[in-house]
């Protein structure tokens, strides 16, 4: 690679390629390390495009990145990271349209504050949302728990401001031609065609939600280039603006808690609440409320105290209705349909601190996991499956078995409603044998994902992860068109590389941050990493961790 030690003229940001630098960035949310060649944190547009056009000419890669809560590995490469964090602005909401230009540094709580402040809100609610940035929720077609009722980052995108890979910029918007004279969007435009002619078959049938490959389906279906850019996680363009859609805000909500003595009466009453019209419907797995009960006192104990022992499954639903009134019959309707479909236990929450006592107790594991015993590392590299809603119990069974097969202990929660699951093995770095352990499980349960019809990642992203077992989820045709798609938009393979397609010889796991026995990062990255992982602080501008430059 070229050296990158200097920023390029004109470049008006941070630019920073000294070892402690680098290694703050060398890690973000997920299991992997990777230690970038630089970091640039553009100010603003302008920056953007005079970074990729240096890094185009020089065939340097770009690996953007926004507050690092990836769990894939997207986030971390070892070109140069592009930072786009401090381009967090948040425009005026046009009451009109619904609409809102955000910048891609713009966090998701702050832009839902302001369209609540306009008597709007945006819908689309991912666990990280206090933290996670726009950018990177178009990043990966983020999702979250009430995407069952207002789906994912995708449909609510209506605008995109792209750099492209020498630097062009073009605005991409619903309802408007591609714009001419941006040579990735020419060579796209002549593949279009085939691409459209195949693309209904690239897709997981059955699956709710799918944040795996190119978005090829829902561009074939809409003809909105919109919607194969999103979930592309900047290896098609480095995103700068996002116009976003907004919604009616919620009116009136119910909760509702129902306790299951088995999978399937649970993945039943899943079904009802879908057909219910339940906004949210989650799924809290035993291995879930065995973590939630082994804690201290800062475990949910009003909420767990409901749930009786021999319980294999939780589900907490949600329905919005115009008035309290309207909530709550809606609400006992839904209990009733929990009670016909087994549960041994209903709770209907009503008021603000009764829906939030039983939506805590879906919180509950991470702040506990983190007091575990220190040996145990909760690796997310199985955390994002989703399979046919009629395989969920197969799925969670299948899960559960390998862990058990693994001795490993796992904690496993998600989204019923959209048969999308989440899991937290526990691994022990001690034992001499614990990376077999992980690489035998992540194989386990990418051979039960495939034999369901499933995919491996519903929200997150492919990321640096699951790049490399793209062979295993898609047939050749999809791969192929994954391969049409990325050469138009970036044939020098300078954005965001080795992830969507896979480099010579990448493998899915690779540095481990846990490991004890990989070479330590210098202690005030460590410190300073440490710091955003124990206090979810990932918002917090990284380079802000650190002594600046000397």
């Amino acid at each position: 690679m070229t050296s990158c030690h200097l920023p390029p003229a004109g470049f008006r940001g941070e630019y920073r390629s000294d070892a402690l630098a680098r290694a703050v960035y060398s890690e973000a949310a997920g299991i992997g390390r990777i230690v970038p060649a630089a970091v640039a944190v553009p100010e603003d547009a302008d920056d953007v495009v005079t970074l990729v056009r240096w890094a185009s000419e020089r065939s340097l890669s770009l690996v953007p990145r926004g507050s690092g809560t990836s769990m894939g590995g997207g986030a971390i490469g070892s070109g140069v990271i592009v930072d786009l964090s401090r381009m967090n602005s948040v425009g005026e909401i046009n009451i009109g349209s619904r609409a809102v230009w955000v910048g891609p540094g713009a966090l998701r709580a702050d832009v839902n504050r302001a369209a609540i402040a306009a008597g709007l809100r945006f819908p689309v609610d991912p666990s990280s949302g206090e933290y996670c940035t726009i950018g990177g929720m178009v990043s990966t077609n983020a999702a979250g728990p009430h995407t069952l009722r207002f789906g994912p980052t995708r449909p609510w995108v209506m605008s995109l401001d792209c750099v492209f890979d020498d630097g062009s910029r073009a605005m991409i918007s619903r309802g408007s031609p591609i714009p001419m004279g941006i040579a990735a969007l020419e060579r796209f435009t002549e593949v279009a065609p085939e691409i459209l002619r195949s693309g209904e078959s690239v897709l997981h049938s059955g699956v709710a939600k799918d944040s795996s490959g190119y978005g090829i389906a829902a561009y074939t279906r809409s003809s909105e280039l919109v919607d194969l850019l999103v979930g592309s996680e900047g290896t098609l363009a480095i995103v700068v603006g996002v116009q976003l859609a907004l919604a009616e805000p919620a009116h009136a909500t119910c909760g509702v808690l129902g306790a299951f003595q088995s999978l399937d009466d649970a993945v039943s009453a899943a079904a009802r609440a879908r057909e219910a019209g339940a906004v949210a419907c989650e799924l809290l797995d035993r291995t879930f409320l065995d973590v939630a009960s082994s804690g201290d006192a800062h475990s949910p104990v009003a909420a767990l105290s409901s749930v009786p022992d021999g319980t294999e499954a939780v589900l907490l639903a949600e329905v919005e209705s115009e008035t309290n009134e309207s909530a709550q019959v809606a609400g006992d309707a839904l209990a009733e349909a929990f009670k016909s479909s087994g549960a041994t236990v209903v709770r209907v929450a009503i008021g603000p601190a009764d829906q939030h006592e039983i939506w805590e107790l879906r919180h509950a594991a991470s702040p506990i996991l983190s007091r575990l015993d220190p040996s145990l590392k909760s690796m997310q590299f199985i955390e994002d499956g989703a399979v046919p809603a009629s395989h969920l119990a197969d799925y969670v069974r299948g899960v559960r078995s390998a862990l058990e097969n693994r001795g490993l202990r796992g904690v496993i929660f998600g989204h019923a409603g959209d048969a999308h699951v989440h899991v937290n093995p526990l691994v022990d770095v001690g034992k001499p044998d614990w990376r077999e352990q992980v690489e035998s499980l992540l194989g386990d349960v990418v051979d039960l994902t495939a034999k369901l019809g499933g995919t491996l990642t519903g929200e997150h992203g492919d990321g640096r992860i699951r790049t490399p077992l793209l062979y295993h989820m898609w047939n050749e045709r999809a791969i192929s068109l994954f391969s049409v798609v990325k050469n138009a938009f970036d044939p020098g393979g300078i954005l965001n590389p080795g992830v969507k397609l896979p480099l010579a010889g990448q493998k899915p796991l690779g540095d481990i941050k846990y490991d004890p026995d990989l070479a330590p990062l210098p202690a005030e990255a460590r410190r300073a990493l440490d710091h955003v992982a124990e206090k979810r602080a990932y918002s917090t501008f990284r380079l802000s961790l650190i002594p600046e430059k000397q």
